[in-house]
């Protein structure tokens, strides 16, 4: 993303020359609190803007050099870019394998199709055993694994997560952790959208903050980790090392940021 600026119903502007990039392999990820703009990102990457009267009003998304913000959602998929919502969204009515086979919707024939499903079987073996359950009666961490594998039946080149740890209890959020890792080291870029830092900041390398439509932060993981800002509110973590009443600090921490 290049310098770039959305704006909804002719009137509210939501990002605000944002730019990110997403190296080929690599896994960023994206930090922000509700409303700080991210899902507006993730529209304007992914085709989405128009169903919500959001445009594009300057700057560029581009995948491998070439310009798609002007591309729909479909041709986007095609292209090699794929999306796991917030909140998981799988089919309740459909079985798991029908889940799965409407996310290969790009597949090009029954053999890539098949391929496809074994892939996704591989890396989530608790969605092949229950590959005829309905999607519905799934637990809350076999969902976000089923709406993960939906998403990899196009076999991606970018991955995009949208807060993938949203509802998880503590050991299932460490094991969809590892399932990040797995997919990025298949050779999946990743970018993970999330308000767990302790997590997004341990698995990616590269990190960007994001309040009220702009970019106030980016840098090595590791440095964001240690940024007395970001572990406050993001973390809880306050200056001399005490949970931080972050809402209660947030004009402090704007205003350092704005320096």
């Amino acid at each position: 993303m290049r310098n770039l600026e959305v704006v909804y119903s002719d009137v509210i502007l939501a990002l605000r020359g944002v730019s990110l990039e997403v190296p080929t392999g690599g896994i960023v990820a994206l930090l922000g609190a509700n409303g700080a703009g991210k899902t507006t990102l993730l529209r304007a990457i992914t085709g989405l803007l128009p169903v919500h009267r959001g445009v594009i009003t300057k700057g560029s998304v581009s995948l491998d050099g070439a310009e798609i913000h002007k591309k729909d959602a479909a041709a986007i998929v095609r292209l090699g870019l794929a999306q796991v919502m917030e909140g998981r969204r799988p089919f309740v009515e459909l079985s798991v394998e029908d889940n799965l086979r409407a996310g290969g919707f790009t597949c090009s024939s029954g053999a890539e199709v098949a391929a496809a499903f074994d892939r996704v079987y591989a890396l989530f073996p608790t969605l092949a055993e229950r590959r005829q359950q309905t999607a519905g009666y799934l637990s809350g961490g076999e969902q976000q694994m089923l709406a993960i594998g939906r998403a990899l039946m196009t076999s991606p080149r970018l991955l995009i997560l949208d807060e993938p740890s949203l509802g998880l209890a503590p050991r299932i959020v460490a094991q969809i952790r590892e399932i990040i890792v797995a997919i990025n080291a298949g050779g999946t870029s990743v970018l993970l959208v999330e308000q767990n830092a302790s997590m997004a900041l341990t698995v990616a390398r590269y990190g960007y903050v994001i309040e009220h439509g702009k970019c106030v932060r980016d840098g090595p993981s590791e440095v964001l980790a240690n940024d007395a800002d970001v572990r406050e509110f993001y973390l809880g973590i306050g200056h001399t090392g005490e949970r931080s009443f972050r809402n209660i600090r947030t004009y402090r921490r704007k205003k350092r940021w704005s320096a």
